[in-house]
């Protein structure tokens, strides 16, 4: 799974700040198209430059703390079919960000962002709550996952598909992930992130995918961070949500859900 840009932007300092990508690329690479509004907690980060996340809370979504945002930028619920006229998108403005306290934009360590909508979502059939798992356990290797987002091409992109697309991917060992022909800094990979790589390298995600959920056994387990686009010897790396990134969660959007 091949994700934004390897651990190398500056650390954010305000919340209006523009991402930049250093080359365009596809998004999900391989895959198959999701029928719309089957992934209801899925929510689009819509600007200039795009990320996804999860709706954890009828006025909270959970995504990376490197989706940077901008004045523009709107989070779209419902939207199964960005374009098509008959969908039930619910659009929000963004009232508050917050990065984890210790985030690491040089490492990618921590990288988790919550932001608040200005209102709250009307829960339906096309708009849902992904529950945060109960606990932060680890992600075993030969695990079986997935993530979904809208799919951008390499002729557009920063443009967006009128589908959803998901790809399977399967967790790899972290000794594996951090060897020296992977991604070779120990710092990065270690137990608060989740390394994960589709059949023979075939179902990446590139660029805009950050934010996007990693949902293993019906799950959620992670969140995207970043990765290799588009080269199928390094996995993709997501945020694991252990036990103290949910204490945070729970903590900063006011209580248990």
């Amino acid at each position: 799974l091949n994700l934004p840009y390897e651990p190398s932007a500056p650390k954010p300092e305000h919340l209006i700040t523009l991402l930049v990508f250093s080359e365009p690329h596809e998004g999900i690479t391989g895959g198959y198209e999701v029928a719309r509004h089957s992934r209801p907690y899925l929510a689009l980060l819509k600007g200039s430059n795009n990320c996804a996340g999860a709706l954890i809370k009828e006025n909270w979504v959970l995504t990376a703390a490197r989706c940077q945002l901008e004045n523009k930028t709107q989070i779209f619920l419902g939207a199964g079919s960005i374009f098509h006229k008959k969908n039930h998108k619910q659009i929000f403005s963004i009232k508050k960000n917050i990065i984890y306290p210790c985030y690491d934009s040089l490492t990618s360590e921590g990288d988790l962002q919550l932001l608040q909508l200005d209102g709250r979502a009307t829960i339906t059939k096309d708009v849902g709550i992904l529950q945060l798992p109960k606990t932060g356990e680890d992600v075993k290797p030969h695990t079986k996952c997935h993530v979904a987002e809208w799919r951008s091409t390499r002729k557009n992109p920063k443009g967006i598909l009128d589908t959803l697309r998901e790809v399977n991917v399967t967790v790899t060992d972290q000794k594996i992930c951090k060897d020296e022909k992977y991604y070779n800094f120990k710092s990065v990979i270690d137990k608060t992130r989740i390394c994960a790589i589709g059949k023979k390298g075939e179902n990446d995600a590139c660029r805009v995918n950050a934010g996007s959920p990693l949902i293993c056994g019906n799950i959620f387990r992670g969140v995207t961070s970043f990765g290799k686009c588009c080269n199928p010897q390094k996995p993709g790396v997501y945020t694991a949500l252990t036990t103290n990134y949910l204490n945070w969660i729970r903590k900063t959007i006011g209580g248990a859900i």
